[in-house]
């Protein structure tokens, strides 16, 4: 059995969570390569050392005076060593760093030192070979992620490490400069190194103790899904759900590595596994529910719509050149609607509303704002009859309006639209309805 082990920031935020983190890995023999975040936040007001690395770059790309920012980010680091009780220093990484912001080394440089600088001194609290992503991880010129150049040379030096620190969030481009993944990306780095290594899990620790079927800053006390495939992962993730980033999920999906998600500060919590498929059938219905708010609708209504050649395209031809992506599409014999995000709606509002009269020349357009979509997510929905009607009387109950039903061909999901307002209740009464609270 091998893992390949990636902690979060909140994992990582101080000497004490350093702590567990190296007891997490030695209780394993098989948590051999591990992937660091930057330090995360130690207590609700804190500032990520990432944030504090952009906001103190920004400074010295100005030509501003950053060495009250600087100092501050030295702190971090300098506390978490001295709470280890390490003799190590991290000055010599600090100049040169100082240097290259002087420089105006970049805004991927800076945020990538949070999980370089942490990922030296966990190797070395751990005794752990640091091999560092820019040498092993490549983007090509366009910033796009280099699968397979990556994956034949990070093999190739895993090979070389027994065990060993891969900091995460970064590589580098064909000019060498840095370049980071998007936000949270750190994820996707522990997933890359699990396949290049040919891991049997990748153990993705953080600070719940997995995943839970709805936000629980709206329902409270949710409770955790034990098994989801990547399916369910993808809808949920895409409607807001953020336990793991999403693009995490295809490194390993190709290598057939089961993702776990875990809690550092429970170690002995199950988590959440995450898997391409199963037998292992849902407690409930449903998997998971997640939602958004912000949302757009256009009707678009024209009669001999479904006989007009064409016409689906023309549509959308017109959102494409105003570069807006729709979210979803339904649509009946002489009606279209299209769902988009509200903001980036309102940014060419008119133009897209012209493009609409010009290319479909439609007998009237509706538009509808604050809308909310919600998913209802999972693999039992296929096998479980009426899962519509109860959220639809679970709704109605709730005295909840539908503005809007898209349900894919795979039945593995169901998406509502609801208003803005009613959002937070509408998650509530679905929730309650297919997890009963005497369970």
């Amino acid at each position: 059995m091998m893992k390949v082990v990636k902690f979060g920031g909140s994992s990582l935020a101080s000497a004490e969570q350093f702590k567990k983190v190296s007891a997490i890995i030695k209780a394993d023999e098989a948590r051999r390569y591990v992937v660091p975040s930057a330090p995360g936040k130690r207590f609700p007001d804190d500032t990520k050392v990432t944030d504090m690395l952009y906001a103190c770059y920004d400074r010295a790309a100005k030509g501003k005076d950053f060495d009250e920012q600087f100092e501050a980010i030295k702190t971090r680091y300098n506390e978490i060593i001295k709470g280890l009780e390490l003799d190590y220093s991290l000055e010599r990484e600090f100049d040169t760093i100082r240097a290259c912001f002087i420089g105006k080394a970049g805004r991927d440089y800076a945020a990538s030192r949070g999980e370089y600088l942490n990922g030296l001194v966990l190797a070395n609290y751990l005794g752990y070979d640091f091999i560092d992503p820019a040498d092993v991880i490549f983007f090509d010129d366009s910033g796009r992620f280099d699968s397979e150049k990556t994956g034949k040379i990070l093999a190739t030096r895993l090979e070389q490490s027994e065990r060993a620190v891969i900091p995460g969030f970064y590589g580098s481009m064909p000019n060498d400069t840095i370049k980071t993944f998007s936000r949270g990306g750190s994820d996707i780095t522990g997933s890359i190194v699990a396949a290049a290594s040919g891991a049997d899990l990748y153990e993705n620790w953080t600070d719940v103790s997995g995943f839970l079927i709805a936000d629980p800053r709206i329902v409270k006390n949710p409770r955790t899904i034990k098994v989801i495939t990547y399916k369910e992962l993808r809808e949920l993730a895409y409607m807001g759900a953020t336990v793991l980033h999403e693009d995490a999920i295809f490194p390993v999906r190709k290598a057939g590595i089961p993702i776990n998600i875990k809690n550092t500060n429970a170690p002995d919590d199950h988590g959440t596994m995450i898997v391409e498929s199963t037998s292992q059938q849902s407690r409930y219905t449903i998997t998971g529910i997640a939602g958004k708010k912000g949302f757009t609708s256009i009707n678009i209504e024209k009669d001999m719509m479904n006989s007009e050649l064409g016409f689906g395209r023309r549509v959308l031809e017109v959102f494409e050149k105003n570069g807006i992506s729709f979210e979803h599409m339904p649509s009946g014999i002489d009606t279209m609607t299209v769902i988009v995000h509200q903001e980036e709606f309102g940014k060419a509002e008119q133009e897209i509303l012209a493009g609409l009269h010009r290319n479909c020349k439609p007998d009237s357009i509706v538009i509808e704002t604050g809308l909310a979509l919600i998913a209802i997510v999972g693999r039992g929905m296929r096998s479980t009859r009426g899962t519509a009607g109860k959220i639809f009387q679970a709704l109605a109950d709730a005295r909840v309006n539908v503005n809007m039903i898209d349900q894919g061909s795979s039945e593995l999901n169901i998406i509502v639209g609801v208003s803005d307002e009613d959002f937070e209740t509408a998650m509530e009464c679905i929730y309650n309805t297919f997890v009963p609270k005497s369970v």
